[in-house]
């Protein structure tokens, strides 16, 4: 976790989206550190969160496994840590990072911080994992309904997993406790930053809550670092129905209140009007990065070794104009 000649980033998100942020910086950065969501109150991460006094680990665990090191020893600790359990007892479906993190936070008396450490010296990760609060965070939307037989044209809707699988539209969306407590390393690495990358991921449950957090929001508006928003290749469904690129980006914008914004990725190929979306980015002061960065086949996810390329060029072409 020494830094090295390239810069030093910090990413912010969740999940699969975060990961694949990570597995594209890690080769670039100098210093990387990764920002995690703690707002899961599904699967193996809610059943852990409920029973015990700890953050989610779920998010977590899926970005040390990410930043794991290269050789053969720490990869097959990384595939250990995301291994799930079978069978049809209390321990199934459990994936074992999930037990693993638990425990060594339990062992450090509910330090997660240091109990992240440890695994990171354990995986020879190339990079640190930090979450974005010190308290397990939950998340409470409005939403307006699409049925137009529903007399009750919005609600609200409390937890992540409920928020991503509403079909109604998600109008806004906040955080409880509404200031939680940020550790000072998570500030620390925000301030000493040189870029610093939002997404790509679920927009209003993975990328958004960080800039809901206000000790997080005062801190990314005070970096001097770049801002870099690598959008996703499609719309989700039970978040971003029929969004467009542009849309993603207003809606990001309007959450940013005071935070710079200064590069946009997408994938070319993924952009049906180009005009409409360079209009949005040049209206919020920001350059637009077109480039292939999705993955060929299968679902749509980001390629590693595509976002990185363009990632490179970003950090290569900013040269001073990057920070403030």
């Amino acid at each position: 976790m020494t830094a090295g000649a390239g810069p030093s980033v910090v990413a912010l998100g969740g999940g699969h989206g975060l990961a694949a942020s990570l597995a594209a910086w890690r080769p670039l950065a100098g210093e990387l550190t990764a920002v995690v969501t703690v707002a899961d109150d599904g699967g193996s991460s809610g059943r852990i969160r409920r029973e015990m006094p700890v953050l989610p680990p779920g998010d977590l665990r899926m970005a040390l496994a990410a930043l794991a090191g290269d050789d053969a020893e720490r990869q097959e600790l990384a595939a250990l840590l995301q291994h799930r359990l079978g069978g049809s007892g209390v321990l199934a479906g459990h994936p074992v990072g999930n037990l693993v993190l638990t425990g060594l936070t339990e062992m450090h008396g509910g330090d997660t911080v240091t109990a992240l450490d440890t695994l990171c010296r354990v995986l020879g990760a190339r990079g640190r994992v930090l979450p974005m609060a010190d308290v397990p965070l939950d998340l409470v939307a409005i939403v307006d309904t699409v049925d137009p037989d529903d007399p009750q044209r919005s609600r609200h809707i409390r937890g992540q997993v409920a928020i991503a699988a509403s079909p109604d539209r998600v109008r806004s969306i906040r955080v409880t406790p509404a200031d939680p407590p940020v550790h000072p390393d998570v500030l620390a690495a925000i301030a000493r930053a040189d870029v610093v990358c939002l997404g790509p991921g679920s927009w209003y449950t993975s990328v958004l809550p960080h800039l809901l957090v206000p000790r997080l929001r005062a801190a990314l508006a005070a970096t001097p670092a770049r801002v870099v928003v690598v959008l996703n290749l499609e719309p989700q469904a039970g978040e971003t129905d029929d969004f467009s690129p542009e849309q993603h980006l207003r809606v990001l914008h309007d959450h940013l209140q005071g935070v710079p914004l200064h590069t946009v990725v997408a994938d070319e190929s993924s952009v049906v009007d180009r005009r409409g979306l360079l209009s949005a980015v040049r209206e919020f002061g920001a350059d637009l990065v077109l480039a292939p960065v999705a993955a060929h086949g299968g679902a749509p996810q980001h390629d590693p070794q595509l976002l990185g390329a363009a990632l490179a060029a970003v950090v290569a072409g900013a040269s001073g104009k990057g920070r403030r």
